[in-house]
């Protein structure tokens, strides 16, 4: 296909913007106009969500079930995201609530206990 077809009145317009409509999410044109995140589909998102979840799941029990002298584990950090700036996150990447991130964002030993009785 020769888009010089669409000029020399061989392709029409509506053909064009249909051809146009429908370029793979991962072809040439999306990772120019969006950079990395063309690479990334709904599903790559989902599976970094599950991933980190599961990672705080087992933070959280690691800590609950720690002994109680023991250095406090390190809250595990999330798998960076196409078109993420780097360490900024909010507490709603955490608990779906707005607001900034608070000095200690990883919740005491007294907080998990309540959590999870």
């Amino acid at each position: 296909m020769d888009l010089l077809d669409w000029h020399r009145g061989r392709l029409s317009s509506r053909r064009l913007a249909v051809l146009l409509a429908h370029l793979p999410r991962d072809g040439a044109v999306a990772r120019e106009l969006h950079d990395e995140a063309a690479e990334w589909s709904v599903t790559d998102h989902l599976l970094a969500t599950v991933a980190d979840q599961l990672a705080v799941s087992n933070w959280m029990f690691a800590t609950v079930n720690r002994d109680e002298d023991a250095d406090p584990l390190e809250y595990p950090d999330p798998i960076p995201r196409p078109g993420a700036t780097g360490t900024e996150a909010t507490d709603e990447d955490r608990s779906g609530e707005a607001g900034p991130v608070s000095s200690s964002p990883v919740p005491d030993r007294t907080e998990l206990m309540r959590f999870f009785s």
